[in-house]
């Protein structure tokens, strides 16, 4: 009962469930079709297209379809921007530069970049939905592997693989916190990571159906963003005392006072905007 308002989430995303309870893994679309029609992507139009046939038997199937193709044909030159622009993101940041700059590299005129209502989030976004589904691959490929390792060691081993995604742009990963935290994009923000958080989950194992279901993914996003915290002020080479940190945290999971507090600061600091409370942030989490 508790599954039916994610089942049906996930099914708009075209991500059947296996019926495994031993190895219930997501299966998303490959990243092209999840952007191009999930309803809840930003980064392109989701407006549904009519499938095209190659032949028409009257002049109006052929009308229709002059004025799909052009429309499918942007969508995916939209995607093509994204993808070249994430290279740029280490010099430019998330910003409308580093988008112009991923325009030229694909031969596309940089006003495509006015297509895009929320230029910096849409990049963003982007970033977050092929992280997804680069972590979706990566779960589907290494079963067996999983399945060897306890519980907490499959959470933490896939936060680890999500996480390291970042690492390349993590000097820029702030500014990208605070695109995320924009009122205008918190709620594509908070969908994106429940669907990470589910995604870690299934991946580990997890065939909840009760109210352990909401338990389990609340404690698992606090562990995953304090983390991601932690990681901004991380000097130590390799982020290793990010990993340490994120080990710690995943196996104190089931004291659940002290990983609701760090919830807790965790949204403090997201609702003063990030920025200077970032250091009072950490602070707090040790001072806990």
């Amino acid at each position: 009962m508790y599954r039916s308002a994610a089942k049906r989430l996930l099914h708009s995303l075209g991500a059947p469930l296996s019926n495994s309870s031993s190895n219930r893994i997501i299966r998303f679309r490959p990243l092209q079709s999840l952007i191009s029609h999930s309803r809840f992507s930003t980064t392109v139009n989701s407006e549904p297209f009519v499938s095209q046939s190659p032949t028409y038997s009257d002049s109006t199937s052929s009308t229709a379809d002059h004025t799909c193709r052009p429309r499918v044909e942007y969508q995916d030159e939209q995607a093509r921007v994204l993808q070249a622009s994430l290279p740029h993101v280490i010099r430019l940041g998330w910003s409308e530069a580093a988008m112009i700059a991923g325009a030229r590299d694909v031969g596309v005129s940089p006003s495509i970049v006015g297509s895009f209502p929320r230029k910096e989030a849409a990049l963003v976004e982007f970033f977050m939905d092929d992280c997804l589904q680069r972590l979706s691959d990566t779960i589907e490929s290494s079963t067996e592997e999983l399945r060897s390792l306890i519980p907490s060691e499959r959470i933490t081993k896939l936060v680890r693989i999500r996480l390291e995604m970042q690492a390349p742009y993590i000097s820029k990963w702030p500014q990208a916190l605070s695109i995320q935290a924009q009122p205008v994009n918190v709620p594509t923000s908070f969908k994106q990571r429940a669907l990470l958080v589910d995604e870690i989950w299934h991946g580990a194992g997890d065939d909840t159906s009760d109210f352990d279901w909401y338990v389990k993914r609340t404690v698992l996003g606090g562990i995953y963003s304090t983390t991601e915290i932690y990681m901004l002020t991380d000097n130590s080479p390799n982020f290793c005392d990010t990993w340490a940190f994120l080990d710690n945290r995943v196996k104190d999971s089931f004291d659940l006072k002290k990983t609701i507090r760090e919830a807790t600061y965790l949204a403090e600091a997201v609702g003063a905007g990030m920025g200077s409370s970032l250091q009072g942030f950490v602070k707090s989490v040790f001072r806990g």
